[in-house]
């Protein structure tokens, strides 16, 4: 990045590492399957079966989303966000599936005065200080 261009706010990631344990045969099935070029590489593999899957059981993820109330996709939480909600007397409830953020400049102070609980299907962003004010509110 040049000198004189100052980054506002870091691009999440978008996507999370995860590990996974196979057993030698179905790690071999998917070998073959890559050997013989119906897929890239594991990876892609993976990720093709995991949406997949989610497409097949995508009716009643709809449902439980709904019925849980909770935030799809990319939520972020600024300083100013649990600011006004510190002026208004309000907790928020974190409840997001996919990915919630909490900006860099938010104290561990404010996250416990502004956020009543957390409750995250996917991944949470936050500084380790925020992260561990808010240990016992996180589900």
């Amino acid at each position: 990045m040049p000198s004189n261009v100052q980054e506002l706010r870091p691009k999440p990631p978008e996507i999370e590492k995860i590990t996974i344990n196979l057993g030698f045969v179905d790690l071999g099935h998917v070998d073959l399957m890559v050997k013989e070029g119906f897929y890239s590489n594991r990876t892609d593999f993976i990720r093709t079966a995991i949406r997949n899957q989610l497409e097949r059981h995508a009716d009643v993820v709809k449902q439980s989303t709904a019925r849980k109330g909770l935030d799809l996709g990319l939520r972020n939480y600024t300083r100013a966000d649990l600011e006004a909600a510190r002026r208004a007397g309000e907790l928020l409830h974190i409840n997001v599936l996919g990915l919630a953020s909490i900006a860099l400049d938010v104290t561990a102070e404010l996250a416990r005065a502004t956020i009543g609980s957390v409750s995250v299907l996917g991944a949470l962003h936050a500084t380790p200080a925020v992260k561990a004010a808010l240990a016992d509110r996180t589900r």
